[in-house]
């Protein structure tokens, strides 16, 4: 069983980045300790860092990231007209 890594960089509008950072947050405090979830505070970014199980990884980021997201767009800014309200990365991870 294979490990995916995932950072998603988000971009709050300046009035929701605490609530915002708040959400991302506690939205990890919850998972799996096999599977850790990491919140950076990167200037006016977001970034969360998940390790998630690789079988269950398209499953569980279409399921769960977008819901969560749907929910909170309305508190970020645009990146661009392609990458949207995040800037997604992911890959197996090598250890």
């Amino acid at each position: 069983m294979g490990k995916k890594l995932s950072v998603i960089r988000f971009k709050p509008k300046p009035e929701h980045y605490e609530t915002f950072l708040n959400d991302v947050i506690e939205n990890g405090k919850d998972r799996d300790p096999q599977y850790p979830h990491f919140c950076v505070r990167a200037g006016d970014e977001v970034i969360a860092v998940v390790i998630r199980d690789s079988d269950n990884f398209e499953q569980s980021a279409q399921e769960g990231v977008v819901n969560w997201l749907d929910e909170r767009r309305s508190m970020l800014q645009e990146y661009d007209p392609v990458n949207r309200h995040t800037i997604p990365l992911s890959g197996d991870l090598v250890e």
